[in-house]
């Protein structure tokens, strides 16, 4: 049985572990998102602002999707 297999027995539990902390620190979640956010667009001196907006706005979503189960 290769590494690929093993992963691919073990994903649906670690899928749901992961769930289970989104739901439970989705506000810290957030605020890591924020924080990056904000380092890029100081690191890009504001060239970018939108997009990385746009994009923190995603991994939010996502992170919610994740937190109450209707994300893949």
């Amino acid at each position: 049985m290769g590494l690929l297999d093993k992963f691919s027995k073990k994903a649906p539990e670690l899928k749901a572990k992961a769930a289970e902390l989104a739901g439970q620190h989705g506000d810290k979640i957030d605020d890591a998102i924020d924080k990056a956010a904000d380092a890029a667009d100081k690191a890009t001196k504001g060239k970018h602002t939108a997009k990385i907006d746009q994009a923190a706005d995603k991994a939010k979503d996502a992170a919610d999707k994740l937190a109450d189960g209707t994300g893949r």
